[in-house]
């Protein structure tokens, strides 16, 4: 009898709910495990938000990021957001999309020895849409519904 219920404590104690999934941002060195600053359902109907989660680290001018992704981000559609100034100073955006299960990793770069990173974000693709106030989808240039992040994990970098 003893046997089971030491069974039934340990199978209660693995069902523990398990929190929204870490990224990992490595550069110049250093690392930082992040949990999301926003992180809602897949409907985008409930969120949470937990600013205190937005990253730093500091990153050298030139120098990459790496971001490393769990399964629970990779098996959805995902895309990173790169933001960074260039030599004169000006802000320079880059976004670059994932389908789901083709890959848990991807390098932010610069785009360049003189420009300086600025914000790198992960963005996990809930299944929503953009719409309008009459509940139309809002299209982008090809036709396609915009779709609405559901989760996002925020690098700042301190140069």
């Amino acid at each position: 009898m003893g046997i089971l219920a030491a069974g039934a404590l340990a199978l209660t104690g693995c069902s523990a709910t398990v929190g929204p999934p870490e990224v990992t941002f490595y550069g110049d060195g250093h690392t930082v495990d992040t949990g999301p600053a926003v992180h809602c359902d897949a409907l985008v109907r409930n969120c949470d938000k937990h600013p205190e989660d937005i990253a730093t680290l500091k990153v050298r001018k030139g120098r990459p990021v790496q971001i490393s992704v769990p399964s629970e981000i990779s098996d959805t559609p995902w895309l990173v957001n790169v933001q960074y100034a260039d030599a004169s100073g000006n802000l320079q955006v880059k976004q670059e999309f994932f389908a789901p299960g083709s890959r848990l990793a991807y390098t932010a770069t610069p785009g360049g020895a003189d420009n300086q990173l600025v914000v790198v974000e992960v963005q996990q693709i809930g299944a929503a849409y953009a719409a309008d106030q009459s509940g139309n989808p809002i299209l982008d240039e090809n036709g396609n519904p915009q779709l609405v992040a559901r989760a996002y994990w925020s690098l700042q970098i301190q140069p």
